[in-house]
């Protein structure tokens, strides 16, 4: 990509990653120094401060790109705020999961932001609106909310793998399955015990190929719906899934769409996340953002799968 007469706004999360992401930082901005592109860096102090920092960069005329540099709340926070700007977005993942940076093709390298830098390799990406709240990969309900719930009430700071163990083993034996009516472009597609996903990209927590149609771009938000009432039948979800047989299944429903609505049947809350921290409750609307953010993408770059981000973790 080529840059005159303007800066690279470089938006960092300080709380965000271990070392090896903040030495990833470090390492892609002296790239771009070296090249004698002007680097302004500014550090957030919260994930609205996130997307106050996008959105100054959006209107600065001066600003020709901006890189994010933090988890999948803090890249979220900053892509809304530069909703329906032209400035491109380049994400340096600094996270745990990193959901949208896998999709996109991004890892821990530095070698793969300068690809994606050089090769100037920009596609849209579309997001999600749920109950006025922007989301960029994923939005879950019921199971999956109540384990990212438990995290959140224990988190400080930077988290890794091992800290969704005990919050996974405890909601597996207590979770009652929540009823729920689910509606896309005003057809039911569901009403019963079940856990929900909404979202943008095809790969989800290690790398489990839930929403395995979902397109970042076509203006269209995947809906997959796991009929679920027992711990036997989660179990049997979570296996089928793991063999990308899912969506085969009559216990299973998967459709796309441009507008979800979801009610909860047993007038209790329902648990939701949305990009790996707590969202709104229920009732809720999802709308898509169509083409909302543009953002450069390695060259011929895949989502990172199962076998890769296991490897990652593993280190």
């Amino acid at each position: 990509m080529e840059i005159k007469d303007g800066y690279v706004s470089y938006i960092v999360n300080p709380k965000s990653g271990a070392s090896s992401a903040k030495n990833l930082v470090t390492k892609f901005k002296e790239y771009l120094l070296e090249k004698d592109i002007e680097v302004k860096t500014f550090f957030t102090e919260s994930l609205a401060h996130a997307c106050e920092l996008a959105t100054s960069s959006a209107v600065d005329y001066d600003c020709k790109l901006v890189v994010g540099c933090g988890g999948d709340g803090t890249i979220r926070e900053i892509a809304h705020g530069l909703e329906g700007s032209d400035k491109p977005l380049l994400v340096l993942p600094c996270g745990t999961e990193n959901l949208l940076a896998n999709e996109l093709g991004f890892d821990e390298k530095v070698s793969t932001s300068i690809k994606a830098f050089e090769g100037g390799c920009v596609k849209p990406l579309d997001l999600g609106s749920a109950n006025g709240r922007c989301f960029t990969s994923i939005a879950g309900f019921g199971f999956d909310g109540e384990v990212v719930k438990r995290v959140s009430a224990k988190r400080f700071g930077h988290i890794n793998h091992l800290d969704y163990f005990w919050p996974i083993w405890r909601t597996f034996w207590s979770h009652q399955f929540p009823k729920m009516k689910v509606v896309v472009d005003d057809e039911e597609i569901f009403d019963g015990r079940c856990m929900a996903f909404v979202g943008n990209i095809s790969r989800y927590a290690i790398g489990l190929q839930i929403l395995k149609s979902a397109d970042f771009g076509d203006g269209m938000l995947d809906v997959c719906v796991y009929r679920c009432g027992s711990r036997l039948r989660l179990f049997k979800h979570a296996m089928m899934t793991l063999m990308k047989l899912h969506t085969r299944r009559p216990d299973v429903v998967y459709r796309q769409g441009k507008k979800i609505e979801l009610t909860s049947r047993g007038g209790k809350p329902v648990d939701c996340e949305i990009d790996g921290d707590p969202g709104p409750d229920i009732p809720m609307k999802i709308e898509v953002i169509a083409q909302a953010v543009n953002v450069l993408v390695p060259p011929n770059a895949k989502p990172a799968g199962i076998r890769t981000r296991l490897i990652r973790m593993i280190g």
